[in-house]
């Protein structure tokens, strides 16, 4: 009986844990992610937060997230998934329409999947 109710307690303390841990990120976006670098045409020399645009740095252009929010990118096809930092506003409003949520620095992308794709299918949270 002692058996028991030790096991029970381990349980519900391991399923507890794993709630609180499943609550804290949420998952806000799933949609297409595609990659912008400071070679592109269009693309300004400081991003809408006023940071020099850093292709190699680990950050996102994002709309409906405040600056400095830390968010995990999933690549749905592969399981790969990479910590970036809000810091720019995109992608442009009649990309989002056609499904495509988050832009990538160069870098985000590149270790998410082969830049050569330029969208793949994600999911965001808020970490």
């Amino acid at each position: 009986m002692k058996n028991l109710i030790i096991t029970l307690t381990m349980l519900i303390t391991v399923v507890s844990i794993s709630a609180r841990d499943v609550a804290s990120s949420a998952v806000i976006y799933k949609g297409m992610a595609s990659w912008y670098s400071e070679s592109d045409p269009g693309i300004l020399e400081t991003t809408a937060n006023m940071e020099r645009f850093d292709d190699t740095a680990l950050t996102c252009a994002i709309w409906d997230l405040p600056f400095n929010t830390i968010l995990k990118v999933t690549n749905l096809d592969n399981g790969n998934f990479i910590h970036v930092r809000v810091n720019d506003r995109g992608p442009a409003r009649r990309l989002v329409r056609e499904g495509r949520i988050i832009d990538l620095t160069k870098t985000a992308f590149s270790i998410l999947d082969d830049l050569d794709k330029g969208l793949i299918s994600v999911f965001v949270e808020i970490l």
